[in-house]
């Protein structure tokens, strides 16, 4: 997939006040390329978690249309969002989507067999330089939040993907666990050629963007 395209996008609860929108995605047309890294910003109620939920294809309650390529994604079946999600978009939640009663190391593997992109050997690598090796054998729901968004950002590395979606992802961490963070994910986004499209409220992921947008 080479871009997601906004064509005058708009959810469906702004709709009795569209006159009042002022954003650089709503209402506008806006490309994403692969390749090229975005930030989000927006204020608590703009948008941000339904603009995911919309290139993830789990809400359509939009006016306007939004292509992958020259394809309205409206158009898709299911099977085809299943592809989609395991093989060019991947996401990183905001509220994270683990498996409480799973180790972190479960976790991260139990979408890897899905999509067999990583050795085990380089996802304990990631573990270690994240600075939670010794939490591979460590039920998730016993981690801390900080560590929490470090499994979840591998479990969205282990697949192959053309756009990440990074949704508020360092909110808990501390600038040097932010940064290695940021560096591991562009590191893969490069390996992939792949874009990232990171959103904040606040404290932003530290990787160098191509362009932001205020949404």
């Amino acid at each position: 997939m080479k871009q997601i395209v906004f064509h005058q996008v708009l959810p469906q609860i702004f709709a009795s006040f569209r006159e009042q929108v002022e954003s650089d995605i709503w209402l506008k047309d806006v490309t994403f390329e692969r390749g090229r890294h975005y930030l989000i910003e927006a204020e608590s109620g703009k948008g941000k978690s339904t603009f995911c939920s919309y290139v993830l294809g789990y809400r359509l309650d939009y006016a306007g249309r939004i292509d992958f390529d020259d394809h309205d994604i409206r158009s898709y079946t299911l099977d085809d969002w299943c592809r989609i999600r395991q093989q060019h978009v991947s996401c990183l939640f905001q509220e994270l989507r683990l498996f409480p009663e799973l180790t972190a190391y479960e976790n991260v593997e139990i979408k890897n067999k899905l999509t067999h992109h990583k050795t085990r050997q380089e996802i304990e690598t990631w573990f270690e330089r994240l600075g939670i090796s010794d939490k591979l054998t460590t039920r998730v729901g016993r981690l801390s939040f900080g560590q929490q968004q470090r499994v979840a950002l591998m479990r969205a590395l282990v697949q192959p993907f053309d756009f990440l979606l990074a949704d508020e992802p360092v909110s808990h961490l501390d600038d040097s666990n932010a940064e290695l963070m940021a560096t591991i994910l562009a590191e893969e986004a490069q390996r992939q050629g792949a874009s990232v499209i990171a959103t904040s409220i606040g404290k932003r992921i530290p990787i160098e963007y191509d362009k932001t947008l205020k949404l």
